[in-house]
């Protein structure tokens, strides 16, 4: 039987929220290694997503910090699963509303989430 919902092959994606600039922390956290063998936190948390089925991570992230993402994490996590990108972008906001002057930072968690959005297709986590 054939009906609207999901498809029931397609596997849920791992959408991972990596946008954050640091200031904070001093830097870009998700690039710099945690574990005894230079593991980074996003490894284990793809690592864990693999194991229970996930076939494709969506990096939620900035287009300015791309090519040092990709390149650190991007490139090395492709060889193991599906990647794709969404950017959050600032001026992505409603119609009516203005960046307001001086913002840098990302607007947040549901933004985030809906710049992933053209990159999910099905369930996600």
């Amino acid at each position: 039987m054939t009906g609207r919902g999901i498809n029931a092959v397609e596997k849920p994606v791992l959408v991972i929220l990596a946008a954050g600039i640091g200031s904070r922390y001093g830097g870009l956290k998700q690039i710099d290694p945690v574990g005894e063998n230079g593991e980074l936190i996003i490894d284990y948390s793809i690592y864990d997503a693999i194991k229970a089925g996930f076939e494709k991570v969506v990096f939620v992230i900035t287009k300015a910090i791309l090519d040092e993402f990709a390149e650190v994490i991007g490139d090395r996590i492709s060889r193991y699963i599906a990647i794709d990108y969404a950017y959050q972008d600032l001026n992505d906001l409603p119609k009516g509303y203005s960046l307001p002057d001086g913002r840098v930072k990302p607007w947040g968690t549901a933004q985030a989430l809906l710049a992933a959005k053209p990159a999910v297709r099905g369930p996600f986590a």
